[in-house]
């Protein structure tokens, strides 16, 4: 029965449906909120881990209780001492772990953060054996296996990263990396690494590559040895990451995005920071995350994500716009929303569940968009998570088989997964809201109003916003047939040893 018991919590917890999506918390501000209020934040939204890179223990300690995941980390300057001898990472363990370890859910310890990028020859042959004394020290605690031991890298430590099949680690850092790609394998903890669009973007400030970045409709990259197009530049980033770990024979160890993000503001000469491409980028991350789409060589899953970050550092050094990356103000309220809070992704007066918005239409390419556009559209609609089934070969909306007939078909699909937001029927100036109804024959294109829109919009749409009304809808319809043949199979043999 104890079995059960635990069948049911994990399979109806609200917080598994998005374990992917995690934050960094840093620390280089002045103006920063106690600690326990932010753990208030935290809750109120779907983030579900958080990344500190030091281990604070007011942070730790505020988090015990809240089930949200844990990374901490071990400061560059530690290395040596750790490295050399045990003792001082037993010491480091018996600080920053044990105090609050379980009810604070640390999850991984990241030793030292970009270290091969400081150049620094010493501190780089400190790495490894830092790592496997922190193992070795949890370990002695019983904790070896129950938290994990990386560091982060950079995505310098690429020397080849188009194209993404292509992609291989730097030839200055292989020999550095192999040892630790092994202890990565050997203990099962992830390769961390920090993909940027944003600077891809400022390397190449054109149109184009923009779109590219945000997750916007584009007209994609082709893989050339391949063939796969890349409609967004993260996938690309990532792929290139899980190529360059094939390459080297390790290719099942898991890709972590330690760092991902774009800032809202900058100086006037930097190109690329803005509260709107913040919003896109950040937003369409998530939705992109939440589709489970995965990326195109890691298909099927989301990868652990920690988007940064939670707030603006005031303190940090650099550019301005390094100082500018903050999910959230201060005072805790939202520096723009990106549906995080668990008030935006249910029932709110903002943001009604399907079946109950008050219907804006049908979504439809503009007459004048080009067979170009429209493809773009096409490609970019169906790579974020949207099953476009009903418009393949034998679908139901398959005939006519047109272009203009299936891009409108999941240019709809798309925006019906917010329909209060006239932004998601824009796709480049391409697309207008209309009143009259498209569908025709068995194709039905759903409206959020209708009465059978939340059927259509189960059966067709990847969509927080249909799946997670009251806890998790859709998630609820599947795991209930599974728990009805877990507790048939109780019954039918209760000898077996469940408890």
């Amino acid at each position: 029965m104890a079995l059960l018991i635990l069948f049911i919590l994990f399979f109806f917890s609200p917080s598994n449906a998005q374990s992917f999506i995690g934050v960094n918390y840093g620390l280089l501000a002045d103006n920063l909120p106690p600690p326990s209020e932010t753990a208030k934040l935290l809750q109120s939204t779907s983030i579900q881990k958080v990344r500190l890179y030091n281990a604070d223990p007011s942070i730790i300690k505020s988090l015990a209780g809240t089930g949200i995941g844990i990374v901490i980390g071990v400061a560059n300057g530690d290395l040596p001492s750790i490295a050399s001898n045990l003792n001082v990472a037993s010491q480091w363990i018996n600080i920053n772990v044990l105090p609050f370890y379980p009810a604070s859910n640390i999850i991984l310890i990241n030793v030292g953060n970009e270290v091969l990028l400081s150049n620094d020859l010493n501190l780089v042959n400190q790495l490894l054996p830092a790592m496997q004394n922190i193992q070795k020290a949890l370990e002695a605690v019983s904790l070896g296996g129950k938290i994990k031991v990386s560091t982060v890298h950079a995505m310098t430590v690429l020397g080849n990263s188009e194209p993404p099949s292509a992609g291989s680690f730097a030839l200055s850092y292989q020999a550095g990396l192999k040892g630790i790609l092994q202890f990565l394998s050997d203990t099962g903890s992830p390769f961390a690494i920090n993909p940027y669009p944003f600077f891809a973007y400022q390397s190449d400030p054109r149109a184009e590559t923009l779109a590219f970045c945000l997750f916007q409709p584009n007209a994609g990259r082709v893989d050339s040895n391949t063939g796969i197009k890349y409609m967004n530049m993260f996938d690309a980033q990532v792929d290139a990451v899980h190529s360059a770990l094939k390459s080297m024979g390790f290719e099942k160890v898991e890709v972590v995005v330690a760092e991902t993000g774009w800032p809202s503001t900058g100086d006037s000469n930097e190109v690329g920071p803005s509260v709107e491409n913040a919003k896109a980028y950040n937003g369409n991350l998530i939705a992109h995350l939440r589709s489970m789409v995965g990326t195109p060589l890691m298909p099927g899953k989301s990868i652990d994500t920690y988007i940064f970050a939670l707030f603006d550092e005031n303190l940090k050094p650099g550019p301005s716009f390094e100082r500018s990356f903050g999910l959230f103000k201060p005072d805790l309220s939202m520096a723009y929303d990106i549906g995080l809070t668990k008030t935006t992704s249910s029932q709110t007066s903002q943001s009604p569940p399907l079946g109950e918005a008050t219907s804006m239409g049908w979504c439809v390419p503009k007459e004048d968009a080009t067979e170009e556009q429209l493809q773009e559209s096409l490609d970019w609609v169906c790579g974020q998570g949207i099953d476009c089934g009903p418009i393949m070969p034998g679908g139901v909306c398959f005939e006519p088989n047109n272009l203009v007939s299936h891009t409108a078909y999941a240019m709809n699909l798309y925006f019906q997964k917010s329909p209060e937001n006239p932004t998601d029927c824009d796709f480049s100036k391409t697309a207008r809201i209309t009143s009259d109804n498209p569908s025709y024959d068995s194709c039905v294109y759903p409206r959020a109003g209708d009465g059978s829109i939340r059927g259509e919009m189960n059966k067709y749409v990847t969509s927080d916003k249909a799946m997670e009304k009251n806890g998790s809808e859709c998630s609820s319809s599947l795991y209930l047939p599974l728990l009805i043949i877990f507790i048939s199979f109780f019954f039918l043999f209760p000898s077996l040893p469940f408890m």
